[in-house]
């Protein structure tokens, strides 16, 4: 229990003296407040302009939800098929990994042409970012289940569905669920970068206005939020992995406090 709780004070003690280490710095004007502005400076940002910094929220948060819902469909049809089709592994699968070889940037210009400056060119970047992990967490937690739990079922004459429904799925839901956890991290970054190719608002926006006026105050406001933002949709989708698989969590935690 007491191993728990350091997890949690360890970090948010070294968070506390990195704020002080640098509001001292500010504060003695180690260093120029445009170069690195104050911790006080970046909290007043978010009281004295909360609006601002929503109206640049709220289409992120929408941009990455979709992204990653889209993804996470697309991602579990492409890892069943790979699974049940070697035919179709052997077509697509050298193409998920050619997929991620290609910075976006290079194929920014073509994402511009294709769907414009608007919310469809963000939810693209966000699923073109987040489908890989989805993907081979499932394929490869599919893939981990024993065969002789397989044939078991087989001589028992289950159909491959009730296999798949029965055994390979709640198998390779652990799998899933950390290419999820890293899908949701990676939305946010994807919906951000989006919005750098072009649009009207988005942290991505705000962050780029703020660094051409050499408002600091203001990117430290927005990459907080853009962090803030990554660990909300990381946390909504660790609760449901701990929903889930609430059996699992618990045998671990009883071997962990034995």
């Amino acid at each position: 229990m007491n191993l728990k709780r350091s997890q949690f004070w360890l970090p948010a003690l070294f968070l506390l003296a990195l704020l002080a280490l640098w509001q001292f710095l500010a504060a003695r004007v180690v260093v120029s407040f445009w170069v690195l502005p104050s911790p006080l400076d970046v909290l007043k940002v978010f009281i004295e302009y909360p609006n601002l910094i929503w109206n640049h929220l709220k289409p992120t948060l929408w941009e990455s939800f979709a992204g990653l819902a889209l993804a996470t469909v697309i991602g579990v049809i492409t890892a069943l098929l790979m699974h049940g089709s070697k035919l179709f592994k052997q077509i697509f699968y050298p193409y998920l990994i050619v997929s991620q070889t290609v910075p976006i940037i290079a194929v920014a210009p073509l994402i511009i042409l294709w769907f414009g400056y608007g919310i469809s060119a963000k939810i693209f970047v966000v699923v073109l970012v987040c489908f890989f992990p989805i993907a081979l967490g499932l394929f490869d937690g599919l893939r981990q289940v024993s065969i002789e739990q397989v044939r078991l079922l087989q001589s028992m004459g289950a159909s491959q569905w009730k296999i798949y429904r029965l055994l390979r799925i709640p198998a390779a839901l652990p799998n899933f669920f950390t290419g999820l956890k890293l899908g949701a991290t990676y939305s946010v970054m994807g919906a951000v970068f989006g919005e750098w190719l072009g649009g009207n608002a988005g942290l991505g926006i705000y962050l780029t206005r703020a660094t051409k006026s050499f408002r600091t105050a203001h990117v430290f406001a927005a990459i907080i939020t853009i962090v803030l933002l990554s660990l909300l949709l990381f946390g909504v989708v660790y609760l449901l992995d701990r929903l889930i698989l609430a059996w699992q969590y618990k045998k671990m935690d009883e071997y962990e406090d034995m």
